[in-house]
């Protein structure tokens, strides 16, 4: 690992696992930490990356949500097995305009549009016949392709202050190399397996 710029690291593997990491190589773990810092985890889907941070969308109303608006900070994992690598980001989280939240929810599939409505996303749901009774009415209001974002959908960019690029090697003696935000730069090191 040679390149000084995390960014661009970052895009060299992602590309190598977009060719060849068999499932969702864009899936990536997201920590998020309530404000008494009580953890939690999930999967979600990398929807955009750049200088700026890498992007996820979602139900701002949703856990998920509810942590980021108490505690603006989080942590992405991404592995990707069949390359045996993984990359780890923390960093602050901000929220991407509704113009960025906008593109991207018109590019979804016409029944994840409609579902961003019907789901009360991370609370209870007595019966699936719910969410099913909830898509059927909105298949009913909005018959074409013209839906609106929902208020409470759209998304988030982590802005990284620390990189780790994770490569297994022979006898568990891993390759680690970690950058931290350092003003405009990075300051980059090694890290013992």
């Amino acid at each position: 690992m040679t390149d000084a710029d995390p960014f661009r690291l970052f895009a060299t593997w992602f590309a190598e696992a977009v060719q060849r990491e068999p499932n969702d190589p864009n899936a990536m773990t997201l920590a998020t930490a309530t404000a008494a810092g009580r953890p939690s985890a999930r999967i979600v889907l990398l929807k955009g990356h750049d200088e700026r941070g890498f992007v996820f969308y979602t139900n701002r109303e949703s856990r998920k949500g509810d942590e980021l608006a108490a505690n603006r900070r989080a942590a992405l994992l991404f592995h990707w097995k069949s390359l045996a690598r993984q990359v780890r980001i923390e960093g602050a989280v901000e929220d991407v305009t509704d113009a960025e939240a906008d593109d991207y929810y018109a590019t979804r599939p016409r029944i994840s549009r409609l579902g961003a409505w019907a789901s009360d996303q991370s609370r209870p749901l007595a019966a699936r016949s719910e969410l099913e009774r909830r898509l059927a009415a909105l298949e009913q209001k909005y018959p074409g392709d013209a839906i609106p974002r929902p208020p409470h959908w759209s998304g988030y960019r982590v802005v990284p202050e620390r990189f780790e690029f994770w490569q297994a090697a022979e006898f568990r003696l891993h390759d680690r190399t970690v950058f931290v935000r350092d003003g405009d730069g990075w300051m980059a090191g090694k890290l013992y397996p």
